[in-house]
């Protein structure tokens, strides 16, 4: 039977809301840009984010009204940013602007709470930082104690569109709740939230995992829809979402996303402690684990220096590879994933011609994300058993090929990879299949997969000791990875 799901991503920079069908086809979209003005990065208007869902809601559920039957729209779900909180007083009415992940004033703040953490429950979730959603809790009722006062509990950026939608504002999600306090392995908001900090236990939001049915569409909002009745569906944080549309979803299954960062989520069947911090662990719905970090390094470096002619210098790097050259193509100062350095900086190899250091960065970031596994799965004793991809660096088939053979393993380029058709899938797992992995089997897709070629791979696991080589010597890290497999 046909059946369709509604996912929505309210992200920094606007609202985007896609609607897929249970085979995971697109049937249609809507977005709307927020207008980033000065202070936009510490807060926003929950406001504004609400007027723009519904605007999308409306304008997806008009275009598709001629195309399918609305009756068979069975469920929505929200996906959002980590760590953006908004108090909310009497009547679910904000207190003040949703305080943004990006937001960096409550640095001290974080600071406290992992120490705190770190000497209280060190069993659990410990890098706590300015980011936090704990951070700007604890940040907030120290400078507006007057509003701190007033509070009936603390939501979550999707938390809030969820409690527009059904009118419920008192559960979360796993994913949210983590950096939050809420720790994932006992299942509890543990007692130093409240014994060593400004914060009271009926702030806190029942937790329940994704995928798991809050309510249902308030009967005005589905009339004005057109909708028949809809479950409304606990949703994942932005960069969660983003991992099950790539339908890295079962143990063994990871995936690589090169943007603006390298980012690496994956599923292990146990947690994995990382005493250094470089991953956290999410809880996966399923009962599984689901690891992962971001680094600075990305693909930043490209719109940075090489965006004026990209089609040719893919097509001059095809023919270059492997270069032999080392390169580490870090724009900004400091390194935090896959290791721990404040000291890194970038690095290019000297006199070589433009299309060659092209291509060298290109090997450079696939070195830093073989190095990633590598600690992954040293630290988790589990396999990495498939690499699924996604991100503007995916598009490259040149750089599908590089990491391909520099990580020795298939690479599976992903389509549709977006927080949006992420929380449609985790609508589809809480409504109409039995659990996410059935959703994700059903309605991703892989676009194609590029496989590694024993004489270049060999190639680049020369040149990888030569990179790790150097980034020993220049201090960056203490050496290469053991090997556990």
């Amino acid at each position: 039977m046909q059946a369709y799901f509604i996912g929505i991503d309210v992200g920094t920079q606007g609202v985007r809301v896609v609607m897929l069908d249970n085979t995971g086809s697109t049937i249609g979209s809507s977005e709307q840009i927020f207008p980033l003005t000065p202070g936009s990065r510490e807060e926003q208007s929950p406001a504004v984010w609400w007027e723009a869902v519904w605007e999308c809601l409306q304008k997806l559920l008009h275009a598709a009204r001629g195309n399918i039957d609305l009756n068979a729209v069975k469920a929505v779900s929200v996906t959002s940013t980590s760590g953006t909180v908004i108090p909310l007083g009497d009547n679910h009415e904000p207190l003040h602007k949703a305080l943004m992940y990006s937001d960096t004033r409550p640095a001290e703040e974080g600071k406290h709470c992992r120490e705190l953490a770190l000497r209280y429950h060190a069993e659990g979730y410990t890098g706590f930082n300015a980011s936090s959603g704990l951070s700007k809790m604890v940040w907030y009722s120290k400078h507006y104690p007057e509003n701190a006062a007033r509070i009936k509990t603390w939501v979550h950026a999707a938390d809030f569109i969820i409690g527009k939608l059904c009118g419920d504002y008192s559960v979360t999600d796993f994913t949210n709740a983590l950096k939050s306090g809420f720790d994932v392995g006992s299942g509890e908001w543990p007692s130093w939230l409240t014994e060593h900090l400004p914060l009271h236990k009926d702030w806190f939001q029942k937790v329940v995992p994704s995928g798991t049915t809050i309510g249902n569409l308030l009967p005005d909002l589905r009339e004005s829809l057109g909708l028949g009745p809809i479950r409304v569906i606990a949703g994942m944080t932005d960069g969660c979402a983003s991992q099950v549309a790539s339908g890295a979803v079962q143990p063994g299954d990871w995936n690589t996303t090169i943007g603006t960062t390298l980012v690496v989520k994956g599923v292990t069947i146990r947690e994995v402690r990382d005493p250094e911090g470089r991953l956290y662990s999410h809880r996966h719905p399923e009962g599984y684990w689901m690891p992962g970090g971001a680094g600075n390094i990305g693909a930043d470096w490209v719109s940075a220096g090489f965006a004026d002619d990209l089609a040719a210098l893919n097509t001059a790097a095809a023919s270059l590879i492997p270069t032999g050259l080392i390169a580490y193509p870090l724009l900004q100062a400091g390194e935090r994933f896959p290791f721990i350095a404040p000291q890194a900086r970038g690095f290019a190899p000297a006199d070589a011609s433009r299309e060659a250091t092209f291509a060298a960065n290109m090997e450079g970031v696939a070195f830093v994300e073989r190095y990633a596994y590598e600690m992954i799965e040293k630290l988790s004793r589990e396999v990495v058993k498939a690499v699924y991809t996604a991100g503007g660096g995916s598009n490259s088939d040149v750089w599908l090929r590089i990491r391909a053979n520099v990580l020795n393993r298939p690479v599976h380029k992903c389509g549709n990879v977006t927080g949006a058709a992420g929380a449609a899938i985790v609508a589809a797992a809480g409504s109409h299949f039995g659990t996410l992995s059935e959703a994700a089997r059903a309605m991703t897709r892989i676009e194609s997969t590029v496989y590694p070629e024993p004489a270049l791979a060999e190639a680049y696991r020369q040149q990888y000791r030569n990179f790790i080589q150097t980034l020993t010597e220049k201090g960056f890290i203490a050496g290469p990875v053991p090997v556990t497999h």
